[in-house]
């Protein structure tokens, strides 16, 4: 998953709380990337009536052990565990702090997390088939195109697989 001699930020993921919820529903992409990804208030209202779902604000690694961080969040993230799948539905970097790695250590993050379930055989992720810089993130992580019918002809998505 790493590249040699890549230093990456660390990250720290903490639930969407009442303490952070405007902080979180205040965070945007560039502008080209508007079309690419749900609102995180979409998100937000989605993981409320699903119990599947799993939404997290994204910190710099520096605010752990606070009870209130005194960083400002840098992204969200979103996965739902589903039929031995841990699917990442949702990754979003504030465009301030896009290029910085934070994408790439969450999506490390969350993986981490996902193979701690046992019910997890195979992790997954999808992303909008115009959004080039999605596909570089995925694909140098070790995703490849997941062979499965109904994912092959979507549309709008390419699909993604993550074995381990």
């Amino acid at each position: 998953m790493f590249r040699k001699g890549e230093c990456l930020p660390n990250v720290h993921l903490r639930d969407v709380t009442l303490d952070n919820f405007h902080e979180c529903i205040s965070l945007e992409v560039e502008e080209s990337q508007k079309g690419f990804v749900a609102s995180n208030v979409k998100s937000l209202a989605e993981a409320k009536v699903n119990p599947n779902l799993f939404p997290l604000a994204i910190y710099d690694a520096v605010v752990m052990g606070y009870e209130k961080p005194h960083l400002p969040m840098v992204g969200f993230t979103m996965y739902e565990i589903v039929a031995g799948v841990g699917f990442i539905l949702r990754l979003m970097i504030d465009s301030k702090y896009q290029r910085t790695g934070y994408g790439r250590a969450a999506i490390q993050e969350v993986i981490r997390r996902l193979m701690l379930y046992p019910e997890v055989e195979l992790i997954a992720t999808s992303y909008h088939r115009a959004h080039k810089t999605a596909s570089k993130l995925y694909r140098s992580l070790g995703f490849v195109d997941w062979d499965i019918e109904w994912a092959k002809n979507h549309q709008s998505d390419i699909f993604l697989k993550l074995d381990f």
